[in-house]
Order: structure tokens, then C-alpha cells, then sequence
């Protein structure tokens, strides 16, 4: 009898810890991603020198509360195009998602874009605080710079207006439409707008994306190192694989 009693005992704590595990991998949920990009494009420049560019990050997420935090990276070759040194850029973020009301949804964090060793005269790495409010496919977010932005001088104070919207447009595709404007702090002559035209479709468990990308931002800036001085925001189509695990 007390080694039914005991047996019974185990199986109740085992099946309890089973039940506790399984809430607690509700609860918190982990995530990695590891892709590829035929031009690591960013508000609408090339990071990559127009070339491709591997990319890849991790992701947790509380689901009751709705905090994340993440981190992700990307191979760039802007910095040494623009006198630094270093081709990799971290990115080290975390918020809070949620609902304001039913079918509107908020999102509100901090980001920050590490470029180990940059060199540069004025420190590229930037912090930027940011909110976003979507509407069924629809979004806008507005990101604010606490920090100088991506190497420009007295540049604190910059922010990037996002504006988009995501459809489903058949079984398993999904249109993505964006617009965005760069404002840069004391350098008007730096401000551009952006554009995106993308679809998305997963398959063998890759979600593959192809889209058209665009700016009007000055063709004499934003150029790659000479003899080349390739437009960095010119039009193109850009190809993008992303494993999710």
C-alpha cells in the first residue's frame, strides 16, 4: 500500500511538472532566424554596398505581458565606405505589444545599432525610441533618436516615419506596402523618403520575399567609395530568404 501511495505520489508531482512546463513554454517563447539578402537595404539605403549580406537573430517573448527582447545582425559594408572600420552591425532592442482596444494594436520599445569598432569621427552607433498603433493590416510608427543618428553630426532628436500595411492577397502570399521619411536633425540636405512594394510566400518552411525598393535621397550622398559612386538608394529589386526556428 505505501508503495502505491508513493507511486501514485511521483506520478502526481511528474505530470504536475509536465503540466507546469508546458504553460511555462506558453509563456515564454523563444525564437531564432538565420537568412540572406541579395542587398541589405534600411529605410530604403544599402548597408551592403548594394551586394549581398547575411543576417540572422534571436528573439524571446512573454506572452501574457506582452514584453520581448531580441537581438539580431546583419554582415554591412557602409562603415568602411564611409572611413571606419568594421562589417558587422548588432542590433539590440526590447518593448511591449499589446492591444489598446480590440483590433487596435500598440507597440513601444527601445533599439539600439551597434557597429563594433566603427572608428568613425562621429560614432555611428544610434538608440532610437519608438511607438507604433496598427489597424488590421494597417500600421504607423514613428522612431526617435536619443543619440546621434548613424554617424551624422548633432544629428540627437532625428526620427523616422513608417508608414505601411501588410494584405493578404491569395492563400500563403502576402502583400507588403511601406512609405517612410528620414528626418535628420540639422541636416536637411540628409532627409529623404523611402518606398516598398513586396510579396512574401513561405515554402519548405523558408519565407521567401521579393521587392521593389526606392528613394529620392540625394544621389550625390548617399554614393558608394569611388571610382564606382553607386547610388545607394537607387531603385532595385531586392531578393530575401529568412529560416525561422
Amino acid at each position: 500500500m505505501k508503495k502505491l501511495l508513493l507511486c501514485a505520489a511521483v506520478a502526481a508531482a511528474f505530470t504536475g511538472s509536465l503540466a507546469y512546463a508546458e504553460e511555462a513554454k506558453r509563456d515564454n517563447e523563444f525564437s531564432f532566424n538565420l537568412g540572406a539578402v541579395s542587398d541589405y537595404r534600411y529605410r530604403g539605403i544599402s548597408q551592403s554596398r548594394l551586394e549581398p549580406a547575411v543576417q540572422g537573430g534571436a528573439d524571446y517573448t512573454h506572452n501574457p505581458s506582452g514584453f520581448y527582447a531580441g537581438t539580431w545582425l546583419s554582415s554591412i559594408k557602409w562603415i568602411k565606405d564611409a572611413g571606419g572600420s568594421g562589417n558587422l552591425e548588432v542590433d539590440v532592442y526590447g518593448g511591449k505589444k499589446g492591444e489598446i482596444v480590440p483590433g487596435v494594436s500598440y507597440d513601444v520599445g527601445v533599439l539600439s545599432y551597434v557597429y563594433p569598432s566603427n572608428g568613425l569621427a562621429v560614432d555611428a552607433n544610434t538608440t532610437e525610441i519608438y511607438g507604433q498603433v496598427g489597424y488590421g493590416p494597417a500600421y504607423i510608427k514613428y522612431s526617435h533618436g536619443v543619440t546621434n543618428l548613424f554617424g551624422f553630426d548633432n544629428s540627437k532628436n532625428s526620427g523616422y516615419l513608417d508608414l505601411g500595411a501588410n494584405f493578404e492577397v491569395a492563400p500563403g502570399y502576402t502583400l507588403g506596402l511601406h512609405y517612410g521619411h528620414q528626418s535628420v536633425k540639422n541636416n536637411s540636405a540628409v532627409a529623404y523618403d523611402d518606398w516598398k512594394v513586396g510579396v512574401n510566400k513561405e515554402f519548405f518552411g523558408v519565407n521567401f520575399g521579393l521587392a521593389v525598393i526606392g528613394t529620392n535621397a540625394n544621389e550625390k550622398l548617399y554614393v558608394t567609395p569611388a571610382p564606382d559612386n553607386k547610388f545607394t538608394g537607387k531603385t532595385a529589386v531586392v531578393l530575401s530568404a529568412v529560416k525561422t526556428f
